[in-house]
């Protein structure tokens, strides 16, 4: 007896069973995944910023400003403005961010003011006028031929 010839193309339909299986294996991946996350609460760590000190810092913070016969002005061997600028505005935004650094530290700011004995006198007046801005008064005037 003869069996019946089955057609090369039969349609067996879409097959949901392989799916589930495939989609069941996915789900327990990242169930498994999710319990090795932590929470970024409990990470307890904090982004860098400014931090208050709760007593004072014993250090105090010297800085140096020197004014040359040329009338520049440097701030720890770094020149500020212009020679022919008497308001100083660059200097001045440097010791009024050097003065809220202090007082977040809880330090004391001293400036050292070195003066060329040749220098004119009006630039002193200017520096002064620029450490009065930033509210710094602890300054200690010296002259070159003094080092």
């Amino acid at each position: 007896m003869k069996m019946p010839v089955q057609q090369a193309n039969a349609d067996v339909g879409f097959q949901i069973a392989p799916m589930i299986d495939v989609v069941f294996v996915i789900l327990i991946f990242f169930m498994a995944l999710a319990a090795q996350i932590r929470i970024e609460m409990i990470l307890q760590s904090k982004l860098p910023g400014i931090s208050v000190s709760s007593g004072p810092t014993e250090f105090i913070d010297e800085q140096i400003i020197q004014i040359g016969d040329d009338c520049e002005v440097t701030l720890n061997d770094d020149a500020y403005d212009s020679p022919q600028s008497h308001e100083l505005p660059q200097l001045t935004s440097t010791l009024l961010r050097l003065k809220a650094s202090s007082d977040a530290a809880k330090s004391k700011v001293v400036i050292t003011l070195i003066s060329h004995p040749e220098s004119p006198y009006y630039r002193t007046i200017d520096v002064l006028n620029a450490l009065a801005v930033a509210g710094i008064t602890n300054v200690t005037f010296t002259s070159d031929s003094d080092l």
